[in-house]
Parts: structure tokens; sequence; C-alpha cells
């Protein structure tokens, strides 16, 4: 009998081992709250815009994300189609909070706002034209003397033959 309790209380000891094994992975983070999220307002002049934040999540204006608050300033970037796209920084500013009210974060500017300005449409590119070949020059009459001669081969009689 004093075997049967001698094992038993030794499987008993292993499984308290092997159950407090775990207890060693327990870490002190998991009292720590979890981050704060801020929810950001993104608008943009015209409507419709791809908002996104550097921190990942975005979307079409107008309209809300969140994000957890970072330690650092981060960018929105806007972009819509025949425009020019635009970026904002944002600040995050954290108010530490104290027994009777939680910390919490803000953004500034909140909204965010991107004024999109139209993208000028590219400039024609002009080919140069191939240089113009110069015009053959036209026979310029020589001077004619004051007698000319009738035409040998003329039927007709010359018609200033009676004037000199």
């Amino acid at each position: 009998m004093r075997r049967v309790i001698a094992v038993a209380l030794s499987g008993a000891s292993v499984l308290g081992a092997a159950s407090l094994g775990g207890c060693s992975s327990m870490s002190w983070d998991m009292f720590k709250s979890a981050p704060p999220t801020v929810q950001v307002r993104l608008e943009s002049n015209p409507p419709g815009a791809d908002a996104t934040t550097s921190l990942g999540p975005g979307c079409k204006t107008p309209c809300s994300v969140s994000v957890p608050a970072p330690e650092a300033p981060f960018t929105v970037a806007f972009a819509l189609p025949k425009y020019q796209p635009a970026s904002v920084p944002v600040n995050v500013i954290r108010n530490p909070g104290d027994f009777t009210t939680p910390a919490s974060a803000n953004t500034d500017p909140n909204p965010v706002f991107a004024e999109l300005q139209p993208a000028t449409p590219p400039k024609p590119v002009r080919k140069p034209h191939p240089p113009r070949k110069p015009k053959p020059a036209a026979a310029t009459p020589a001077a004619a003397p004051a007698e000319t001669a009738p035409a040998a081969g003329s039927p007709f009689p010359d018609p200033n033959a009676g004037r000199r």
C-alpha cells in the first residue's frame, strides 16, 4: 500500500510541476492597459479622395478611421484621380490619466483636411518641324532689250514693227 501512495504522490507532484510551469510564462504585461486608440476624421475637398494614414488604415473621404495612438507624429496621404496628391502631418497629443480619469490621446488637426488642387494636364510635346526646303527660285525675267526680234518661227507679224 505504501508503494501505491508513493506512486500516487510522485504522479501528483509531476502533474503539479507541469501545471505550475505554465505560471512561469505569465508576465506583468497582462496588467498593462491596451494602447489607446485615436479616432481620426478625414475630409477632403473635393470629397471622394483615397486617404491613407502612414500607420496603415485608410478610407474614402469623408470618413473616420481608428488608429493606435503612436508615440510620434504620422501623416495622412490624400489621392484622387485628376488631382495632385496631398499629404498632411498629424500630431498626437497625449493626456496622461490619473486616478479619476483614464489616459487619452487626441490628434491635431482633427478633422484632418486636405484641399486637393486640379492636376494640370501635361503640355503636348511639340515635335520640331523639319526644315523647310527652299522654294526653287522663279526664273526672273531678264531685262528685255528695247527692241526684240520677232520670233523666227511665228506666222504672225511683229505688232511693234510699225512703231520703230
